[in-house]
């Protein structure tokens, strides 16, 4: 029997394309054959990195955002939720079978890329002041601890979204909504 959790391991582009012959040979069957939304690889998005996301909802949230906004890849480090937790599969609402999700080494990742890492800080830009480009990275940090030090190291770029509340008493936004307002900005 197949694993169902691959945690640890890279996935392949989207794990719904290994369907494709299938749905072919059904077509040329006279099956009728419906096609889900697999992405547009044509078209520039942002990447979704996360350092060490615990919450399943916010996983689940996340991954919906995901393919909400056109992104088809979501990149997780190791210390990441499980996104075949039941919670993280019942948040996503089906969005798991259009985003393909790989565990990876995240700092070993962001220090290969030749696109403009951008990571969500407290002390960042404000977002609203910049045009950020489509083709970028987005890191969004842990729900307590934010991005851990040995990303911050390696990135010079830091985002924020600023408080507009009179009191400024409010600690920070649930990583799911940040991400929101960030990816909303991205494709903007």
């Amino acid at each position: 029997m197949p694993l169902i959790s691959t945690k640890g391991n890279a996935m392949p582009e989207s794990p719904i394309r290994k369907l494709v012959p299938y749905a072919e040979h059904a077509k040329k069957k006279g099956t009728k054959v419906y096609h889900l939304n697999i992405g547009q690889p044509d078209i520039k998005t942002p990447q979704v990195a996360l350092d060490a996301i615990n919450d399943p909802g916010n996983l689940g949230t996340i991954i919906r955002l995901c393919d909400w906004f056109g992104v088809d890849k979501l990149l997780c480090s190791k210390e990441t939720v499980d996104c075949y937790n039941t919670k993280v599969v019942q948040s996503s609402m089906g969005s798991l079978t259009r985003v393909a999700i790989s565990y990876i080494d995240l700092k070993e990742y962001l220090l290969s890329v030749s696109i403009p890492i951008f990571i969500a800080d407290m002390d960042g830009d404000n977002i609203y002041e910049m045009k950020p480009p489509t083709s970028a990275v987005l890191v969004m940090g842990n729900e307590a601890n934010g991005i851990s030090n040995s990303i911050k190291e390696i990135v010079s770029t830091k985002i924020t979204i600023p408080r507009y509340g009179d009191s400024q008493l409010t600690e920070s936004l649930n990583v799911a909504t940040a991400t929101a307002i960030l990816l909303s900005e991205f494709r903007r």
